[in-house]
């Protein structure tokens, strides 16, 4: 069990940066898969980006070449660098952790823990 907690409310123009940091309280974290999503409004949860604990990504195909997750194990962190924003990048950004990955992490339903949720706004 981790609890996940994030920050980095943003609003920001098209074509902009916003770095998203998920804060982790609980000692498996070194060992989870980490994982960023995104809902827009009315829309279903989907896949940002995860990293494993030995630090391979995996990167929806919206975002390979703009966003990058990375994570610090001893501070017990995940983030998300996010540039070159597009409007369609708009929604609630959610960190999520998987405990005990036994395979490749990737949806949602893999995933056992939760962040709050945090708003990025992306105008054009």
């Amino acid at each position: 069990q981790v609890q996940l907690v994030e920050s980095g409310v943003g609003l920001v123009q098209a074509g902009g940066s916003l770095i998203l940091s998920c804060a982790a309280f609980g000692n498996i974290f070194g060992r989870s898969v980490m994982g960023w999503y995104r809902q827009a409004p009315e829309k279903q949860r989907e896949p940002v980006a995860t990293i494993t604990s030995a630090g391979t990504t995996n990167y929806a195909d919206s975002v390979r070449g703009r966003f990058t997750i990375s994570r610090d194990n001893a501070k017990s962190r995940v983030y998300l660098q996010m540039n070159s924003l597009k409007p369609e990048d708009t929604g609630v950004y959610y960190c999520a952790a998987d405990c005990i990955p036994q395979s490749s992490s990737w949806y949602p339903h893999e995933f056992g823990s939760w962040g709050q949720g945090t708003q990025v706004t992306v105008s054009s």
